[in-house]
């Protein structure tokens, strides 16, 4: 992102006017003239633009948006109609229940100094934030409220845990799902955000680039789901019994309105509304226009038609790629990233998960993991001016690729590590799973008492 001058396009007349005026009196009067223009300059530095306000309202409201009812409906659509209600709650209430946390401490373990792997207590229950404080952004002098930063990045620890549970699908108790969703976001979303977004942290410090997320939220989330589908197992009839989507329909919905919440999402993370938030928009078009394309074609080959429910994988597939390049890649870089990570993925949900044999329901780490790491990996070429990309200070291809594959790595070993051992705490404390008879009966019934259909 480069850097604006102090005084921009944007900046009030009235500030500017009073800049010059000081400057002015300081020629006339040494004494105290010196005051004055330094009281001007800290005026015009904390420099806030209604636009970009409004921009970042926007954007969490359309990240809310990706949850609610975005990924409900889409993973909704995935199951049996049996568990179809089961998995709109688990959506809803972790979404509620992960952004009460972020005011009580996430928000300041994230985001406050502390050391290079976690923040601090410092602004616990949101002490010390007023309307009046400010958040910096990525142009020297500019600044946004510090609520609105809040709630944008309130917004990604809401719908992180809910991607997890797609990878254990029809086959956990809502009391562990939530249980395990307010420790997990604690220990693992909280320090890996931290690492990655807060200028103290570890791989922040190492310049690893994750625009939007591709690492904190998706491979972290990919990876909590592979070790959890393995440690709790398969589905009941896994392997012998028919498990189809029981509505297409509503999963194409459901992505589609990810689609369009994701723009909040990617473009959001610029954190401000201009030529930089363009191009993050730009590319989750053609990212994800791309990616579609891929897994429509690759499917087609390779199985002889091209299906719905691959063109809607494909979509996330490439959202999830574009992810950490949004701001950092040029379109056709961006087309190539989603067209490429989409046949990957594919691969990944058909090839390797049957050979390996782990029931991961969703694909959850087959789109968000595999996509994720492709995006990070790839974040790391597209950004390079020569392919289009708006460069980074010294960068060097090699260079920037080892210490994405770094970041990589870090959010792997640490995800998965973390999530195993809290899976094991949870299955302790209340059960990770219902009984066979429960199971087969459906989690509608079972964990909430009601259907989402009844015949």
């Amino acid at each position: 992102m480069t850097t604006k001058n102090w005084i921009r396009a944007g900046l009030p007349a009235l500030a500017t006017t009073a800049l010059f005026a000081a400057a002015a009196f300081a020629q006339d009067n040494p004494a105290t003239g010196a005051e004055a223009t330094a009281e001007a300059a800290a005026a015009v530095v904390a420099t806030v633009d209604k636009g970009d306000v409004t921009w970042m309202m926007v954007s969490s409201i359309l990240v809310l948006f990706m949850t609610v009812p975005g990924l409900a409906l889409f993973y909704g659509g995935l199951v049996r109609a049996k568990n179809m209600l089961s998995v709109l709650m688990q959506v809803t209430v972790i979404a509620a229940v992960m952004m009460l946390i972020w005011v009580f401490y996430g928000y300041s373990l994230a985001f406050t100094s502390g050391n290079a792997f976690i923040g601090g207590f410092d602004k616990a229950f949101l002490a010390g934030v007023t309307t009046e404080s400010l958040a910096d952004t990525f142009s020297a002098n500019v600044k946004i409220p510090e609520y609105i930063f809040i709630v944008f990045q309130m917004t990604f620890s809401a719908i992180t845990p809910a991607l997890i549970i797609g990878a254990f699908a029809e086959r956990m108790k809502f009391s562990a799902i939530v249980l395990f969703s307010i420790l997990w976001v604690t220990f693992v979303y909280y320090p890996i955000a931290h690492m990655v977004w807060f200028s103290e942290g570890y791989l922040f410090a190492m310049g690893a680039l994750d625009f939007a997320g591709g690492t904190v939220v998706h491979i972290n989330a990919g990876i909590a789901g592979l070790v959890g589908c393995i440690i709790i197992g398969k589905r009941t009839g896994y392997g012998k019994e028919l498990m189809p989507p029981h509505s297409l329909p509503f999963a194409m919905v459901g992505a589609s309105v990810l689609w369009v919440g994701w723009f909040g999402f990617n473009a959001g993370s610029n954190l401000e509304a201009n030529a930089g938030t363009t191009l993050a928009v730009m590319n989750t078009f053609v990212a994800t226009a791309g990616a579609i394309v891929g897994w429509t074609l690759i499917e087609w080959l390779a199985k002889g038609k091209p299906s719905m429910l691959g063109a809607i994988s494909g979509m996330v597939a490439g959202l999830v790629a574009i992810t950490p390049a949004a701001g950092l890649s040029g379109p056709l870089g961006a087309i190539v990233l989603g067209f490429v990570a989409s046949i990957i993925c594919f691969f990944f949900c058909t090839t390797i998960k049957n050979a390996l044999g782990y029931d991961d329901s969703l694909d959850v780490f087959g789109v968000h993991g595999v996509g994720g790491i492709v995006g990070a990996l790839g974040t790391g070429i597209v950004v390079a001016p020569a392919l289009g990309g708006p460069g980074i200070a010294d960068y060097a291809m090699g260079h920037q690729v080892w210490v994405q594959f770094q970041a990589v790595a870090m959010t792997l070993v640490w995800g998965g590590v973390v999530s195993a051992i809290l899976y094991y705490i949870v299955n302790v404390l209340v059960g990770l799973r219902p009984s066979v008879e429960k199971e087969r009966e459906g989690l509608d019934i079972v964990e909430h008492g009601e259907r989402a259909y009844h015949s």
